[in-house]
């Protein structure tokens, strides 16, 4: 598959990232330049969506990022994968909720890997972790699309600090906590960012 991978070594600023992927979008649908995947890290920043509301800001001296993603407001920081992408669904059916459903799929295989099972939720976007009983987030979702080119994308959580949400409602969801793998099972997951690629590009593939 022609995708260009990208993967970044040092944290991207948010609103480098953001440009980058405009640019992008806008050379694919004019036939320049291929699909992206793009893996990195973001330095602490709280990031609100398309939907989100004032009353999900718990601390209001935070600074919030407004975003024109789907979604609600969300917390990027060190020990967060980011996976970034500019992909284009006029390849692939123009279906949205097909392209939902292989994110969800990649995250969940990748995580399998690792004796991680987790699961997706139609009311509540992202994918989630049962924890005896009390179902707490690991991975959040959210995309954006444009001429029938889908980009944002998704964010697990590894090893981040998840004081950082006490702040805010994240995704504007109150009954539910947020975890990270280190949490869930404290092992080596240098290698995630490689399988998660993997697993995205078999699963845009079939």
């Amino acid at each position: 598959m022609n995708i260009e991978i990208k993967k970044s070594k040092k944290p991207v600023k948010y609103d480098r990232a953001i440009k980058l992927m405009e640019k992008r979008l806008l050379d694919i649908h004019e036939k320049k330049f291929r699909e992206l995947i793009w893996v990195l890290e973001h330095n602490d920043i709280y990031t609100a969506g398309t939907s989100y509301k004032e009353s999900e800001i718990l601390d209001k001296s935070i600074k919030i990022l407004k975003t024109n993603r789907g979604g609600k407001i969300t917390h990027h920081g060190s020990g967060q994968l980011i996976c970034y992408f500019v992909i284009d669904l006029k390849k692939r059916k123009k279906d949205i909720r097909k392209f939902i459903s292989i994110i969800e799929k990649t995250i969940i295989d990748t995580l399998k890997y690792y004796k991680i099972e987790t699961f997706a939720d139609r009311k509540n976007i992202g994918i989630w972790f049962n924890d005896n009983s009390q179902i707490k987030k690991v991975a959040a979702i959210g995309v954006r699309v444009s001429k029938w080119i889908a980009y944002h994308g998704f964010s697990i959580n590894i090893n981040n600090n998840l004081k950082k949400y006490d702040s805010i409602i994240p995704c504007g969801i109150k009954d539910k906590d947020i975890t990270n793998l280190k949490k869930i099972h404290d092992q080596n997951y240098k290698e995630l960012k490689d399988k998660l690629i993997k697993n995205f590009i078999f699963n845009l593939e079939n």
